[in-house]
């Protein structure tokens, strides 16, 4: 089940009723190895990086779900203040770290 989030801190016609607290969701990705051989090549020829690019959005959605899981954990029913934030870990084997992070809310329909 998916919850409404935003990268604002409010929701139309909704009021925040409770502040549940800050929520995350972490995931370490390294390129398989196909997404590794296709990036390096087209890393070589130059231009868009297709590989990498799925890699990423595969890396960013993973988070996001854990983001998800994490507020469900603690009673929310939305996210307020949605962020990205990436950092290489490990340089010699691609690992890129991606964090989805936000404050867990619940929210109620104004009457």
């Amino acid at each position: 089940m998916s919850l409404p989030t935003t990268t604002t801190f409010s929701f139309d016609g909704y009021r925040i009723k409770e502040y549940k607290g800050v929520v995350r969701g972490i995931i370490v990705r390294s390129p398989t190895i196909a997404q590794g051989i296709l990036g390096g090549l087209n890393n070589i020829i130059g231009g868009s990086i297709p590989a990498y690019t799925e890699m990423c959005e595969q890396a960013r959605g993973h988070a996001y779900q854990l983001l998800i899981e994490h507020a469900q954990q603690m009673g929310a029913n939305a996210v307020v203040g949605v962020r990205y934030d990436a950092a290489e870990v490990v340089a010699r084997a691609g690992a890129t770290e991606v964090l989805c992070y936000g404050t867990a809310v619940v929210i109620e329909a104004i009457k």
